[in-house]
C-alpha cells in the first residue's frame, strides 16, 4: 500500500477505509488484491503512467515455440497487477495458452467471436472492445484465444494483398484500447507470420525469451536479424519504420545447478550486454507445479510460492 499499519488503522478509525476482516483468534484475516488496491487510491499511493505518457504495448516475441513465452507474459501480467497496474493481456497464439492460464478453457469457454478473429475478417469489427474481458485477476483484462483463430493468419493475408497498410490494423486496434490500461502485453505465435508481423507493427517495447542452449542462442540471434531486416522491407512498401522504448533479452527455462546454462547465460550477457535482464525465468518445481494445475506461480499456496 506505501503506508504504515499505524496509518491504515487512523484511516479505518476516520472511516476512510473500512474496518478489517478479524479471524477467531482477533486478528486480522488479510486482504484481497480489490481491497489493497482501494487502500492505495485512498492513500493516493497506486501507480500509474504519468499524463501524457503512452501505455507500453509489450510483446513477448520469438519466432521459436516452447520458450517460456505465454509462461513469461502471465506472470508478467499478474506481478503487475498486484503492484496495482492496470493491465491488459491480448493472446494472439490459437494454441492459447495464456487464455488457459487465466482460467479459461479455450474448446468450451471461448467461441471464436471472442477472440481476434472478427477483427482480421473482412467487414468484421472494426475495433477491440468487444473482445475484452475481466479475468479473476482485478486490474487485468484479457483478450482470449482458441484454436479457431489460426484462421486470421489467412484473414490477415487477404487483406495485405495490395494493401501493405492493413498491416498495421492490429496496431491501430491496440491503440484505440490501449488508453485504459498502464500496460498492454502481447502474445504472439511462435512463427513468423501474418499475425507475429502485426504484434511486431503492434507493439512499442520487446522482450525476447531465451532458454540457456546453444540453438536456442543461436536461434535468437536469428530472430533478431529477422526483426532488423522485415521492418526494412516493410517501410520499403510504405510503412513507416516502427520505434521501440525498448528491447530486452531474457533467459528462460535457467537451471542454475547446471554449469553449462550459466555458462551459456554469461555468453549471452556478453553479446546481447544491456539488452540482456540481470534476472531470469527459473526452471523451478515452483513453476512446474502451477503449470500441472494450470495456474502460475502467483496463485499456488505453500513455501514455495513466496
Amino acid at each position: 500500500v506505501g503506508r504504515s499499519s499505524e496509518a491504515i488503522r487512523q484511516a479505518e478509525a476516520e472511516g476512510r477505509l473500512p474496518p478489517p476482516r478479524l479471524g477467531a483468534n482477533g486478528r486480522r484475516e488479510g486482504y484481497s488484491l480489490s481491497e489493497v488496491n482501494h487502500m492505495r487510491d485512498v492513500f493516493g499511493t497506486r501507480p500509474h503512467r504519468r499524463e501524457g505518457d503512452p501505455p507500453i504495448i509489450l510483446a513477448v516475441q520469438n519466432f521459436k515455440g516452447g520458450v517460456g513465452k505465454s509462461t513469461l507474459t502471465c506472470h508478467i501480467a499478474q506481478y503487475l497487477a498486484l503492484k496495482g497496474y492496470r493491465v491488459a493481456v491480448v493472446d494472439c497464439d490459437s494454441q492459447a495458452s495464456s487464455t488457459t492460464l487465466f482460467g479459461f478453457n479455450p474448446d468450451i469457454d471461448i467461441q471464436d467471436e471472442d477472440t481476434l478473429l472478427p477483427f482480421f475478417q473482412h467487414g468484421g469489427a472494426t475495433d477491440l472492445q468487444y473482445a475484452l474481458r475481466p479475468t479473476a485477476w482485478p486490474g487485468i483484462d484479457l483478450i482470449p484465444a482458441n484454436l479457431g483463430l489460426y484462421t486470421a493468419e489467412y484473414e490477415a493475408a487477404a487483406r495485405m494483398r495490395g494493401n501493405a497498410d492493413s498491416l498495421d490494423r492490429l496496431r491501430r486496434g491496440i491503440e484505440g484500447m490501449a488508453d485504459r490500461y498502464d500496460v498492454v502485453l502481447l502474445d504472439p505465435p511462435p512463427a513468423l507470420g501474418m499475425i507475429s508481423l502485426a504484434v511486431l507493427r503492434s507493439a512499442n517495447a520487446l522482450l525476447i525469451p531465451t532458454p540457456p542452449s546453444t540453438v536456442d542462442f543461436a536461434s535468437t540471434a536469428h530472430f533478431l536479424r529477422m526483426i532488423v531486416d522485415t521492418l526494412e522491407v516493410l517501410s520499403e512498401y510504405g510503412l513507416g519504420k516502427r520505434g521501440y522504448h525498448f528491447l530486452r533479452v531474457v533467459a528462460t527455462k535457467v537451471d542454475e545447478g547446471k554449469s553449462a546454462h550459466l555458462q551459456i547465460r554469461e555468453m549471452m550477457q556478453a553479446v546481447f550486454g544491456m539488452d540482456m535482464l540481470s534476472a531470469s525465468l527459473l526452471d523451478s518445481a515452483e513453476i512446474d507445479n502451477a503449470n500441472v494445475q494450470l495456474r502460475t506461480v502467483y496463485e499456488i499456496s505453500g513455501a514455495g510460492s513466496r
